[in-house]
């Protein structure tokens, strides 16, 4: 199951929740103040490669994803 982040109007906290994803949406009790007054936010992550494509596959570069063009000359 996915972990979801939830911010409480009530007390400006946010907390994290493991929940089935057809319960991501549905009210939940604040993990501090037990406020009914929560919404889900933006989960946010960094993630950096070293300069390496994680994306696609093949030798090309990011704009032809492999196939023959001249801007790589791939």
């Amino acid at each position: 199951m996915p972990l979801y982040e939830y911010a409480c109007r009530e007390c400006d906290r946010q907390f994290e929740l493991i929940r089935a994803m057809n319960d991501a949406d549905k009210i939940i009790e604040c993990a501090y103040c037990k406020s009914k007054d929560t919404h889900r936010v933006l989960s946010v992550f960094f993630a950096q490669s070293g300069g390496k494509s994680l994306a696609g596959s093949g030798s090309g570069c990011g704009s032809c994803a492999g196939g023959n063009c001249g801007s790589c000359n791939h």
